[in-house]
């Protein structure tokens, strides 16, 4: 009997750097993933994320991650995709690591994403995942630049993007929550200036997603 990682590639797909590991999200994830949202992200007066689906009230907040994730999948083709992750930190899940993009076999960029718990927070595992997924992009999807984005009102993710080698590219107004504006600043990483962890990177079925997004169109899916 083929297993589903052989039916949909992204399954089988495997990251893991130290401490560090990532995953696709099985649903078996997702329960615990609204457990860690439910249990607190940011204090309750900021809103880091451009979507404010973190206040949502229950049900609406685990019924929202589930369409989510399930919607990623759904909508999954070569010409735009969204790839999430749930991140182990020795063995515990601790949040999320994502990538989003369009037209990635030319472009060769997407932007990345990531929420983690506050019980994990300030021990450096946000950086060690950022430089995680950034080590995966342009080492074994051929990746020539990653975009990421943080209000000026979240110090934290832009002292993550500060350590792993990010460079300023603009800001831009956003709507954050309704009738509010906030500034964001925009950042970009090229490989010259990524600084790595020292970790070394293990990646398994990462040559069928590459098939599957458009990057070796000769072999099969």
């Amino acid at each position: 009997m083929r297993i589903l990682g052989e039916i949909w590639p992204v399954f089988g797909l495997r990251i893991t750097a130290g401490p560090i590991g990532l995953a696709p999200i099985f649903d078996s994830d997702i329960p615990d993933l609204v457990a860690l949202a439910e249990a607190g992200i940011h204090d309750p007066d900021a809103m880091p994320f451009y979507i404010p689906w973190s206040t949502a009230p229950q049900p609406e907040l685990e019924r929202g991650m589930v369409a989510y994730y399930w919607r990623t999948r759904a909508e999954f083709k070569p010409e735009s995709w969204t790839l999430e992750f749930v991140v182990r930190y020795r063995g515990e899940i601790v949040g999320s690591q994502g990538i989003s993009t369009k037209d990635y076999a030319v472009t060769r960029t997407g932007e990345t994403g990531s929420w983690l718990g506050r019980a994990y927070q300030g021990r450096g595992i946000g950086t060690l995942m950022r430089q995680t997924i950034c080590a995966f992009l342009f080492d074994h999807l051929d990746a020539v630049e990653i975009a990421s984005g943080a209000f000026l009102d979240n110090p934290a993710s832009l002292a993550v993007s500060r350590k792993v080698g990010y460079q300023p590219n603009g800001q831009e107004r956003l709507k954050r929550r309704d009738g509010e504006v906030a500034l964001s600043q925009k950042l970009m990483l090229r490989p010259e200036t990524f600084v790595r962890h020292d970790y070394p990177l293990e990646v398994e079925g990462v040559d069928a997603v590459r098939r599957l997004i458009g990057l070796d169109p000769s072999g099969p899916a």
